[in-house]
């Protein structure tokens, strides 16, 4: 008897195993920086079946890397079994904000993200290599740079998510390295507008986004995303807006992921 639940035992913890979804770590090159710059691609267990798979795109914030999300949030592993995406996490250097840097040339992050990664990405995946197979979501300034890219490339992602973003630079001219990116506020005042999200809706074409925001309302960048729910209503822009209790940490994170993943998914699989 023991014997068999033993061999049982075995049988299960081997299916979960064989059932895990897979981790990689792609080593990607930037033509635009000169550089080699890793990213976690996480792929479901069916990708070995052969068919293509739409991608999500999850930003780290500032101070981040790649593989932040895979080792703070490892429940992500399962998302990609549950809804049937595969999800990359670049690495966007400490502080690029995701812009291509007007001041310093070697930070060209919008250029590797939005072109040179997903080029990537679609010639050594299995991927459905068309907007309506792509989306790109984040947390704080990786936030920021989900919004900040769908908007400026709405022709690579059809839908995008903002976890606690940073959808408002102009307040923080000493923040995050900001000004490295940009220059000094006071110099460059337009530059800063026009690299704010909030000041960018007006870019956005109808219907070309699914978008889908939220925030804790106890974080410290709550005001600003509620601004911007304000703005894209004003506007008659549709999207998502939740708010729920958190503030601007892993835990709120862990939880945010379940729900954008959810959201995703749905466009994923909508009907054309």
């Amino acid at each position: 008897m023991k014997k068999t639940l033993l061999i049982i035992a075995c049988l299960f913890l081997c299916s979960h195993v064989i059932n895990a979804a897979e981790v990689d770590t792609a080593l990607t090159y930037s033509n635009s920086m000169k550089k080699n710059i890793k990213a976690v691609v996480i792929k479901p267990e069916s990708y070995k079946s052969g068919k293509a798979f739409p991608v999500v795109y999850l930003l780290h914030g500032a101070g981040g890397s790649y593989a932040e999300w895979a080792k703070k949030v490892p429940g992500i592993k399962s998302l990609v079994d549950q809804y049937q995406f595969i999800i990359v996490c670049p690495d966007g250097n400490v502080t690029s904000w995701y812009f291509d840097s007007p001041v310093d040339p070697a930070w060209k992050y919008e250029t590797y993200v939005a072109y040179e990664l997903v080029s990537y990405i679609d010639a050594h995946y299995k991927t459905i290599a068309e907007k309506r197979g792509r989306a790109i979501t984040g947390l704080s300034m990786g936030g920021h740079g989900a919004l900040y890219l769908a908007i400026k490339h709405q022709d690579v992602y059809g839908a995008v998510g903002s976890m606690s973003g940073g959808v408002d630079i102009k307040p923080f001219p000493n923040g995050w390295d900001i000004s490295k990116r940009l220059g000094k506020q006071d110099k460059f005042p337009e530059r800063w507008k026009q690299n704010s999200v909030i000041d960018m809706i007006y870019l956005i074409k109808p219907g070309s986004l699914a978008i889908a925001i939220e925030c804790g309302v106890d974080d410290f960048f709550y005001k600003m995303n509620v601004r911007l729910h304000d703005e894209l209503s004003y506007h008659n822009i549709q999207h998502d807006f939740t708010t729920r209790p958190g503030v601007h940490n892993w835990d709120y994170w862990a939880n945010a992921i379940k729900f954008q993943s959810v959201f995703l998914s749905n466009y994923f699989n909508q009907k054309p």
